[in-house]
């Protein structure tokens, strides 16, 4: 199938709303959201999902439901490498479901099972934010175990440079900016799936 000529990286302005009368949204896979700590993953893939009329999924909170323990708290009992095989086997469970939004950890991406999993059965979507965004949106936060360091900024500048070349492989992205709100940023990545027709469609409602 043929696809408009428009990188898979684009930046859509998509801050027009579409008017949509008499139409509704078709999502034909689920769309992973991939990227950074604070890049907006939970907020905009809730948003994304109310959008679409799907289900909204984030990786973290079955993770933690199931084991009736916080992230943190698995990181510190078992260890990364524990939570890392809880979290592959979760993406890979939600992923036979039906399609919906599905927000990941910023880690969960870096495993190529995890990738391999999501090409198969769905579309990455990564949400790309510099570190200055990132840093202004996470330096209050105690709930991020990779950042418990003696200088968390300069912890998150290296993963953003190690991590980023991965994020990359997704078959899509869209940029975030300090002054766009969720609303348009939902916007954008709206309109960036509707140029995959086997990912999104808008049919008579």
């Amino acid at each position: 199938m043929a696809f408009p000529a428009r990188s898979r990286h684009a930046v859509l302005s998509g801050d027009d709303k579409r008017d949509g009368a008499g139409l509704a949204y078709r999502l034909h896979k689920t769309i992973v959201l991939v990227g950074m700590m604070g890049a907006g993953k939970t907020a905009i893939g809730g948003a994304l999902a109310r959008r679409l009329g799907v289900d909204f999924r984030d990786s973290d909170h079955e993770i933690e439901r199931a084991a009736n323990m916080t992230v943190p708290e698995i990181f510190a009992r078992d260890g990364e490498p524990f939570f890392r095989e809880k979290e592959a086997r979760v993406i890979a469970r939600l992923l036979q479901a039906e399609p919906s939004i599905l927000s990941t950890g910023g880690g969960a991406f870096l495993a190529e099972a995890n990738r391999t999993a999501i090409a198969r059965h769905g579309a990455a979507l990564w949400l790309r934010a510099d570190l200055d965004l990132l840093w202004s949106r996470l330096r209050q936060k105690t709930t991020r175990p990779l950042l418990h360091t003696a200088n968390p900024r300069a912890t998150l500048a290296e993963l953003v440079t190690r991590r980023e070349p991965v994020y990359a492989l997704a078959q899509l992205s869209v940029a975030s900016a300090p002054g766009l709100s969720i609303d348009e940023m939902t916007s954008r990545v709206v309109d960036l799936l509707l140029t995959r027709p086997d990912l999104l469609t808008e049919e008579p409602a």
